[in-house]
Protein backbone atom coordinates (compact mmCIF):
# COMPACT_ATOMS: atom_id res chain seq x y z
CA UNK A 1 0.00 0.00 0.00
CA UNK A 2 1.07 3.26 -0.88
CA UNK A 3 2.66 4.43 2.66
CA UNK A 4 1.88 8.28 1.97
CA UNK A 5 -1.95 8.20 2.34
CA UNK A 6 -3.65 8.48 5.83
CA UNK A 7 -4.35 5.71 7.66
CA UNK A 8 -7.14 4.29 9.37
CA UNK A 9 -7.76 1.42 12.03
CA UNK A 10 -10.44 -0.29 11.66
CA UNK A 11 -11.50 -2.26 14.96
CA UNK A 12 -14.44 -4.75 14.66
CA UNK A 13 -15.22 -8.09 16.31
CA UNK A 14 -17.23 -8.89 12.93
CA UNK A 15 -15.21 -10.20 9.80
CA UNK A 16 -17.71 -8.96 7.28
CA UNK A 17 -17.86 -5.08 8.96
CA UNK A 18 -14.22 -5.07 8.52
CA UNK A 19 -14.69 -6.21 5.05
CA UNK A 20 -17.35 -4.11 3.74
CA UNK A 21 -15.60 -0.80 5.95
CA UNK A 22 -11.91 -1.40 4.25
CA UNK A 23 -13.78 -2.53 0.56
CA UNK A 24 -15.34 1.26 0.94
CA UNK A 25 -12.24 3.31 2.24
CA UNK A 26 -9.24 1.15 0.69
CA UNK A 27 -9.31 3.58 -2.53
CA UNK A 28 -8.42 6.66 -0.38
CA UNK A 29 -6.91 5.21 2.11
CA UNK A 30 -4.25 3.28 4.06
CA UNK A 31 -6.79 0.05 6.04
CA UNK A 32 -5.37 -1.56 8.97
CA UNK A 33 -7.82 -3.77 10.79
CA UNK A 34 -7.86 -5.41 14.45
CA UNK A 35 -10.74 -7.87 15.28
CA UNK A 36 -11.26 -6.95 19.38
CA UNK A 37 -10.39 -4.08 21.54
CA UNK A 38 -7.14 -5.73 23.28
CA UNK A 39 -5.55 -6.26 19.68
CA UNK A 40 -6.44 -2.80 18.82
CA UNK A 41 -4.24 -1.73 21.65
CA UNK A 42 -1.64 -3.93 20.98
CA UNK A 43 -1.31 -2.36 17.31
CA UNK A 44 -1.38 1.63 18.59
CA UNK A 45 1.07 0.99 20.91
CA UNK A 46 3.65 -1.12 18.70
CA UNK A 47 3.01 0.92 15.57
CA UNK A 48 5.59 3.51 14.72
CA UNK A 49 3.28 5.36 12.62
CA UNK A 50 -0.24 5.64 14.29
CA UNK A 51 -3.37 5.85 12.51
CA UNK A 52 -4.92 9.22 11.26
CA UNK A 53 -8.21 7.96 12.47
CA UNK A 54 -10.07 5.30 14.25
CA UNK A 55 -13.02 3.17 13.23
CA UNK A 56 -14.06 1.53 16.58
CA UNK A 57 -16.96 -0.75 17.44
CA UNK A 58 -18.64 -0.41 20.70
CA UNK A 59 -20.09 -3.68 21.43
CA UNK A 60 -17.05 -6.31 21.59
CA UNK A 61 -16.68 -9.09 23.74
CA UNK A 62 -14.21 -8.80 26.60
CA UNK A 63 -13.13 -4.97 26.11
CA UNK A 64 -15.63 -2.69 24.66
CA UNK A 65 -14.99 0.61 22.39
CA UNK A 66 -15.39 2.58 25.52
CA UNK A 67 -13.07 0.86 27.18
CA UNK A 68 -10.74 0.99 24.19
CA UNK A 69 -11.21 5.02 24.37
CA UNK A 70 -10.89 5.03 27.58
CA UNK A 71 -7.34 3.75 27.46
CA UNK A 72 -6.22 5.99 24.61
CA UNK A 73 -7.43 8.87 26.77
CA UNK A 74 -5.29 8.09 29.80
CA UNK A 75 -2.36 7.07 27.20
CA UNK A 76 -0.29 10.42 25.91
CA UNK A 77 1.14 8.81 22.86
CA UNK A 78 -2.80 8.02 21.80
CA UNK A 79 -4.80 10.63 23.41
CA UNK A 80 -4.78 12.67 19.61
CA UNK A 81 -5.96 9.76 17.59
CA UNK A 82 -9.47 10.49 16.70
CA UNK A 83 -12.17 7.88 16.97
CA UNK A 84 -15.27 7.22 15.37
CA UNK A 85 -17.54 4.91 17.29
CA UNK A 86 -19.32 1.98 14.42
CA UNK A 87 -22.51 0.79 16.44
CA UNK A 88 -26.21 -0.20 15.69
CA UNK A 89 -26.87 1.30 18.93
CA UNK A 90 -28.53 4.69 18.80
CA UNK A 91 -26.81 6.17 22.05
CA UNK A 92 -24.68 9.11 20.29
CA UNK A 93 -24.31 11.27 23.49
CA UNK A 94 -22.91 8.76 25.53
CA UNK A 95 -20.20 8.28 22.87
CA UNK A 96 -19.15 11.91 22.39
CA UNK A 97 -19.48 12.68 26.56
CA UNK A 98 -16.78 9.43 26.21
CA UNK A 99 -14.52 11.72 23.42
CA UNK A 100 -15.50 9.88 20.22
CA UNK A 101 -15.24 12.70 17.64
CA UNK A 102 -18.73 10.94 15.56
CA UNK A 103 -20.27 7.98 15.07
CA UNK A 104 -21.32 6.33 11.53
CA UNK A 105 -24.68 3.69 12.38
CA UNK A 106 -24.78 0.23 10.89
CA UNK A 107 -25.77 -0.87 8.38
CA UNK A 108 -23.01 1.52 7.01
CA UNK A 109 -24.06 3.47 3.72
CA UNK A 110 -20.91 3.93 2.27
CA UNK A 111 -21.39 7.51 0.70
CA UNK A 112 -22.28 8.26 4.47
CA UNK A 113 -18.77 6.51 5.67
CA UNK A 114 -16.47 8.51 3.28
CA UNK A 115 -17.71 12.35 4.16
CA UNK A 116 -17.60 11.80 7.85
CA UNK A 117 -13.93 9.90 7.70
CA UNK A 118 -13.14 12.44 5.27
CA UNK A 119 -13.81 15.09 7.08
CA UNK A 120 -12.07 13.96 10.58
CA UNK A 121 -9.26 12.75 8.24
CA UNK A 122 -8.84 16.35 6.86
CA UNK A 123 -9.46 18.13 10.45
CA UNK A 124 -6.77 15.81 12.41
CA UNK A 125 -4.46 16.34 9.15
CA UNK A 126 -4.72 20.02 9.61
CA UNK A 127 -3.97 20.01 13.37
CA UNK A 128 -1.28 17.85 13.02
CA UNK A 129 0.13 20.57 10.39
CA UNK A 130 -0.72 23.55 13.23
CA UNK A 131 0.82 21.60 15.26
CA UNK A 132 4.32 21.05 13.44
CA UNK A 133 4.46 24.91 12.07
CA UNK A 134 3.81 26.27 15.85
CA UNK A 135 6.83 23.72 16.78
CA UNK A 136 9.05 24.56 14.05
CA UNK A 137 8.24 28.45 15.23
CA UNK A 138 9.11 27.53 18.56
CA UNK A 139 12.00 25.60 17.81
CA UNK A 140 13.19 28.91 15.94
CA UNK A 141 12.66 31.44 18.96
CA UNK A 142 14.41 28.94 21.21
CA UNK A 143 17.55 28.85 19.20
CA UNK A 144 17.55 32.37 18.65
CA UNK A 145 17.22 32.98 22.17
CA UNK A 146 19.87 30.42 22.75
CA UNK A 147 22.24 32.08 20.67
CA UNK A 148 21.77 35.78 21.88
CA UNK A 149 22.84 34.28 25.31
CA UNK A 150 25.78 32.42 24.44
CA UNK A 151 26.65 35.71 22.62
CA UNK A 152 26.09 37.81 25.83
CA UNK A 153 27.92 34.65 27.88
CA UNK A 154 30.88 35.20 25.34
CA UNK A 155 30.76 38.89 25.86
CA UNK A 156 31.32 38.89 29.96
CA UNK A 157 33.93 36.62 29.31
CA UNK A 158 35.48 38.77 26.88
CA UNK A 159 34.90 41.43 29.53
CA UNK A 160 36.27 39.41 31.72
CA UNK A 161 39.75 39.26 29.95
CA UNK A 162 39.54 35.94 29.07
CA UNK A 163 39.17 33.48 26.36
CA UNK A 164 35.76 34.00 25.26
CA UNK A 165 35.84 30.10 24.08
CA UNK A 166 35.54 29.29 28.14
CA UNK A 167 31.54 29.00 27.63
CA UNK A 168 31.81 26.68 24.64
CA UNK A 169 34.42 24.47 26.76
CA UNK A 170 32.28 24.68 30.30
CA UNK A 171 29.46 22.90 27.84
CA UNK A 172 31.19 20.60 26.49
CA UNK A 173 33.11 19.48 29.40
CA UNK A 174 28.95 19.48 31.25
CA UNK A 175 28.07 17.16 28.20
CA UNK A 176 30.62 14.82 29.08
CA UNK A 177 29.94 14.95 32.42
CA UNK A 178 26.24 14.29 32.33
CA UNK A 179 26.77 11.41 29.86
CA UNK A 180 28.75 9.76 32.65
CA UNK A 181 26.07 10.33 35.29
CA UNK A 182 23.48 8.41 32.70
CA UNK A 183 25.26 5.52 32.79
CA UNK A 184 24.10 2.02 34.16
CA UNK A 185 21.15 3.85 35.57
CA UNK A 186 23.21 5.79 38.24
CA UNK A 187 21.93 7.89 41.14
CA UNK A 188 21.47 10.58 39.08
CA UNK A 189 19.92 9.34 36.10
CA UNK A 190 16.59 9.24 36.83
CA UNK A 191 16.89 13.15 38.06
CA UNK A 192 18.43 14.00 34.83
CA UNK A 193 16.36 12.34 32.86
CA UNK A 194 12.99 14.00 34.30
CA UNK A 195 14.50 17.18 34.02
CA UNK A 196 15.39 17.36 30.19
CA UNK A 197 19.48 16.98 31.02
CA UNK A 198 20.18 18.54 27.43
CA UNK A 199 18.54 21.77 28.00
CA UNK A 200 21.23 21.24 31.14
CA UNK A 201 23.91 20.74 28.93
CA UNK A 202 22.69 24.26 26.42
CA UNK A 203 22.38 26.41 29.83
CA UNK A 204 25.91 25.55 31.00
CA UNK A 205 27.56 29.19 29.14
CA UNK A 206 25.10 31.30 30.50
CA UNK A 207 26.80 30.47 33.94
CA UNK A 208 28.78 33.76 34.79
CA UNK A 209 25.87 35.89 33.10
CA UNK A 210 25.79 38.09 36.60
CA UNK A 211 29.54 39.70 36.01
CA UNK A 212 27.85 41.93 33.84
CA UNK A 213 27.02 44.10 36.99
CA UNK A 214 30.22 43.78 38.30
CA UNK A 215 32.67 46.84 38.53
CA UNK A 216 36.00 46.94 35.73
CA UNK A 217 38.06 48.00 38.35
CA UNK A 218 36.98 44.52 40.36
CA UNK A 219 36.41 41.97 37.56
CA UNK A 220 39.22 43.38 35.61
CA UNK A 221 41.53 43.58 38.85
CA UNK A 222 45.15 40.90 37.95
CA UNK A 223 45.44 40.51 41.52
CA UNK A 224 44.12 38.79 44.65
CA UNK A 225 40.58 40.86 45.76
CA UNK A 226 40.05 42.33 49.13
CA UNK A 227 37.55 40.83 51.44
CA UNK A 228 35.54 44.08 50.50
CA UNK A 229 36.09 43.47 46.60
CA UNK A 230 35.39 39.49 47.35
CA UNK A 231 31.96 40.16 48.77
CA UNK A 232 30.78 42.16 45.41
CA UNK A 233 32.26 39.88 43.48
CA UNK A 234 29.89 37.20 45.19
CA UNK A 235 26.88 39.22 43.62
CA UNK A 236 27.88 37.90 40.08
CA UNK A 237 25.31 35.04 41.39
CA UNK A 238 22.52 36.88 42.18
CA UNK A 239 22.72 39.32 39.18
CA UNK A 240 22.79 36.55 36.93
CA UNK A 241 19.79 34.61 38.41
CA UNK A 242 17.58 37.91 38.11
CA UNK A 243 18.72 38.84 34.91
CA UNK A 244 17.41 35.08 34.35
CA UNK A 245 13.88 36.04 35.94
CA UNK A 246 14.01 38.67 34.03
CA UNK A 247 13.93 36.51 30.86
CA UNK A 248 10.08 35.65 31.83
CA UNK A 249 9.64 32.22 31.97
CA UNK A 250 7.40 30.07 29.59
CA UNK A 251 5.95 26.72 29.54
CA UNK A 252 8.70 26.27 26.67
CA UNK A 253 11.27 28.04 28.09
CA UNK A 254 10.43 25.91 31.98
CA UNK A 255 13.96 23.63 31.24
CA UNK A 256 15.98 25.70 29.40
CA UNK A 257 15.89 28.67 31.68
CA UNK A 258 14.81 27.19 35.03
CA UNK A 259 18.43 25.44 34.47
CA UNK A 260 19.93 28.90 33.38
CA UNK A 261 18.96 30.45 36.82
CA UNK A 262 19.70 27.57 39.33
CA UNK A 263 23.47 27.66 37.48
CA UNK A 264 23.79 31.44 37.57
CA UNK A 265 22.48 31.52 41.34
CA UNK A 266 24.31 28.13 42.77
CA UNK A 267 27.18 27.28 40.79
CA UNK A 268 29.66 28.65 44.05
CA UNK A 269 27.30 27.05 46.34
CA UNK A 270 29.77 24.30 48.00
CA UNK A 271 28.72 20.60 49.32
CA UNK A 272 29.36 21.21 52.82
CA UNK A 273 27.63 24.25 52.40
CA UNK A 274 30.37 26.81 52.64
CA UNK A 275 29.54 28.41 49.37
CA UNK A 276 27.51 31.27 48.13
CA UNK A 277 25.54 33.06 48.05
CA UNK A 278 23.14 31.10 50.12
CA UNK A 279 25.96 28.17 52.00
CA UNK A 280 23.30 25.60 50.87
CA UNK A 281 23.87 22.06 51.88
CA UNK A 282 24.33 18.91 49.79
CA UNK A 283 21.71 18.39 47.15
CA UNK A 284 19.65 21.37 48.27
CA UNK A 285 21.90 22.75 45.66
CA UNK A 286 20.84 21.91 42.18
CA UNK A 287 22.22 19.16 40.61
CA UNK A 288 22.81 21.35 37.14
CA UNK A 289 24.82 23.56 39.90
CA UNK A 290 26.81 21.19 41.18
CA UNK A 291 27.97 20.01 37.84
CA UNK A 292 28.61 23.43 36.31
CA UNK A 293 30.84 23.78 39.59
CA UNK A 294 33.03 20.42 38.77
CA UNK A 295 33.84 21.87 34.92
CA UNK A 296 34.20 25.37 36.01
CA UNK A 297 36.53 24.87 38.48
CA UNK A 298 38.60 22.56 35.99
CA UNK A 299 38.32 24.43 33.39
CA UNK A 300 39.64 27.32 35.43
CA UNK A 301 42.46 25.38 36.52
CA UNK A 302 43.78 23.65 33.34
CA UNK A 303 43.57 27.11 31.35
CA UNK A 304 46.16 30.15 31.63
CA UNK A 305 44.90 33.40 32.53
CA UNK A 306 46.85 36.57 33.35
CA UNK A 307 47.72 35.92 37.04
CA UNK A 308 48.47 32.54 36.88
CA UNK A 309 49.61 29.20 34.92
CA UNK A 310 47.62 26.63 33.65
CA UNK A 311 47.64 23.26 35.23
CA UNK A 312 48.09 19.80 33.97
CA UNK A 313 45.32 17.85 33.50
CA UNK A 314 46.37 15.40 36.02
CA UNK A 315 46.91 18.23 38.29
CA UNK A 316 43.38 19.32 37.88
CA UNK A 317 42.26 16.09 38.63
CA UNK A 318 43.71 15.86 41.82
CA UNK A 319 42.46 18.79 42.96
CA UNK A 320 38.54 18.13 42.44
CA UNK A 321 39.70 14.73 43.76
CA UNK A 322 40.34 16.63 47.22
CA UNK A 323 37.62 18.96 46.95
CA UNK A 324 35.28 15.92 46.75
CA UNK A 325 32.54 16.03 49.61
CA UNK A 326 34.12 19.60 51.12
CA UNK A 327 33.58 21.78 47.74
CA UNK A 328 31.72 19.15 45.22
CA UNK A 329 29.41 16.55 44.98
CA UNK A 330 31.26 13.31 45.89
CA UNK A 331 29.27 11.61 43.18
CA UNK A 332 29.63 14.12 40.48
CA UNK A 333 33.36 14.39 40.81
CA UNK A 334 33.80 10.24 40.92
CA UNK A 335 31.87 10.95 37.59
CA UNK A 336 34.60 13.08 36.16
CA UNK A 337 37.26 11.20 37.34
CA UNK A 338 35.78 8.33 35.41
CA UNK A 339 35.39 10.42 32.74
CA UNK A 340 39.28 11.68 33.26
CA UNK A 341 40.51 10.44 29.68
CA UNK A 342 37.78 11.96 27.77
CA UNK A 343 38.38 15.32 29.56
CA UNK A 344 42.14 15.13 28.99
CA UNK A 345 41.33 13.97 25.08
CA UNK A 346 39.27 17.35 25.21
CA UNK A 347 41.63 19.92 26.84
CA UNK A 348 44.15 18.75 24.54
CA UNK A 349 42.22 20.02 21.63
CA UNK A 350 40.27 22.72 23.09
CA UNK A 351 39.11 25.97 21.37
CA UNK A 352 41.72 28.39 22.32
Amino acid sequence: MDGSRPKILVVDDVDVNRIILEEILSEKYEIEQAENGMEAISVLLNSIEKPHLMLLDVMMPEMDGFEVLEFMKNEPSLTKIPVIFITAVDDEEKGLVAGAVDYISKPFEPEIVKLRVATHIELNLYRVSLERMVEEKVDELTRTKERFLDTVANLIEYRSMESGEHVSRTRELARILTMELLKDNGPYAKELMENNFPMLVKAVPLHDVGKVGIPDNILLKPGRLTEEEFEIMKTHTTIGGNVIVSLKMTEEDDYYLKHCHDICLHHHEKWDGGGYPYKLFKDAIPLSARIVAVVDVYDALVSERCYKKAMSHDEAMEVLKKSSGSHMDPIVVDAAVKSSDLFRDYEKNKPK
